[in-house]
């Protein structure tokens, strides 16, 4: 009965860290390059995207959907970047437990 109460203790505690985790990745922005840095592209950790940054000489009518093209491989530049720091700090958060390998908790 103890390890039982102990688990409760130690998944409490770990809901309530996760808690605090998911309010963090709502603050910590990341960027994302395309085109030799001719578009850019910020995000928060969790995915909203906070802003778009084009080189003035990219926007040329001609080259409408080489623009477009830059800014979706931008945009998921700084996506796989978010992702990569939450893992890394659900990694921290979640480091000696006995979870599964491969269990998703966001």
């Amino acid at each position: 009965m103890r390890d039982l109460m102990g688990m409760m203790k130690q998944a409490q505690a770990m809901q309530e860290k996760m808690a605090a985790l998911q309010d963090e990745l709502d603050t910590i922005e990341v960027s994302g390059a395309s085109g030799g840095g001719a578009v850019r592209v910020t995000m928060t950790a969790k995915g909203l995207v906070k802003g778009v940054q084009l080189d003035p000489a990219m926007v040329n009518g001609d080259e409408r959907e080489i623009l477009e093209d830059l800014i979706v491989a931008a945009m998921n530049d700084a996506r796989g970047k978010a992702e990569q720091v939450a893992a890394e700090r659900m990694g921290e958060l979640t480091k000696g437990l006995p979870l599964p390998p491969g269990l998703k908790l966001f």
